[in-house]
């Protein structure tokens, strides 16, 4: 038997309203956003650069593939079924052969790649995940004035067809990064 409340899944994301169209999500999160003022504070030094680095990206990676990823109906036998064979948990959760592929862009640092990875290989098969790497630097004008990304290598895998593309974006800034990397 199915408990009504896990037969399907109605998540979605708490979002912000904007006029950016429907492929940009602005998450409405009063925690996150004060642990981002936080990040951003000028006297925010290491290490809690890298805690709160780490702590927005694992909220957000959970976030997105809640939201965004392809779901199915399973029937998991608990610890319990040894006292009751109707011991089995049976509910929606992620489709554990979806295929995903992280893009670490070593720039400002790739922990955001890692975070993402390390959480898709803990909730889904992790023969179906994979992570490139990028390797970047700012590109400046004569002037100085940053223009872009330069590519130095990359570590590629196969194609990206049929599969999630994931980019964590390392800088937080101009999107010039994963512009290039797309």
């Amino acid at each position: 038997m199915v408990e009504s409340a896990y037969a399907v899944s109605r998540y979605k994301a708490p979002e912000i309203d904007h006029k950016y169209g429907p492929n940009v999500h602005l998450l409405d999160d009063p925690l996150a956003w004060t642990q981002l003022a936080r990040l951003c504070a000028r006297e925010t030094i290491q290490p809690e650069v890298g805690q709160l680095v780490r702590v927005l990206y694992e909220k957000l990676a959970q976030v997105v593939l809640g939201a965004e990823f392809p779901r199915t109906r399973v029937a998991v036998p608990t610890r319990m079924v040894i006292k009751s064979p109707e011991a089995v948990y049976r509910g929606v959760a992620l489709e554990p052969s979806t295929q995903c592929v992280t893009v670490g862009i070593a720039r400002a640092g790739t922990m955001p790649s890692q975070i993402v990875y390390d959480l898709l290989n803990e909730v889904i098969d992790p023969s179906g995940v994979r992570q490139d790497h990028l390797f970047m630097s700012r590109a400046t004008d004569a002037d100085g004035k940053v223009v872009g990304a330069t590519w130095h290598d990359a570590k590629i895998g196969r194609d990206v067809d049929e599969r999630i593309l994931l980019i964590p974006d390392p800088m937080g800034a101009t999107g010039s990064s994963i512009n290039s990397a797309l």
